[in-house]
């Protein structure tokens, strides 16, 4: 059994998802594990991991268009919101969706399946610099 791990920063331009299956893939392949699975976390909690539809844009779109309205900013009662009116929003949305994700290593690939990319959803409208850290176990 081996473990390997990793990390690097994703620059964000504000709320939005941006896909990080590239890097991700890369450090797998540099890991030499060819069977195992990856842990995929992001250090922040306003911001999450999502794996989700990587072929049509729009999807990500409504996603995005969904938590605004699940979660709207401004909303009255919220009291967290030193940093702003989407502090308290960013948080909720972090917890509502994940900061890990556990995906299946096989022949030395992720096995996600054909319409499926790990995004970070950054949930803050400012730019931010993102934490992710990758680890590996297998064989």
């Amino acid at each position: 059994m081996s473990a390997h791990a990793d990390q690097f920063t994703v620059r964000t331009r504000g709320k939005g998802t941006y896909e990080i299956t590239g890097r991700v893939s890369e450090i797998v392949r540099s890991s030499g594990i060819r069977v195992g699975t990856v842990t995929v976390f992001v250090q922040h909690t306003s911001a999450s991991l999502v794996i989700y539809e990587n072929a049509d844009p729009s999807a990500r779109t409504d996603l995005h268009s969904f938590f605004d309205h699940l979660v709207p900013e401004g909303t009255s009662y919220f009291v967290h919101t030193h940093e702003g009116p989407d502090d308290m929003p960013s948080h909720l949305r972090m917890a509502l969706t994940r900061t890990s994700e556990v995906i299946p290593i096989i022949d030395g690939q992720m096995a996600l399946g054909t319409w499926q990319g790990i995004f970070l959803f950054e949930h803050r409208r400012e730019p931010h610099t993102r934490s992710i850290v990758v680890s590996l176990v297998g064989e």
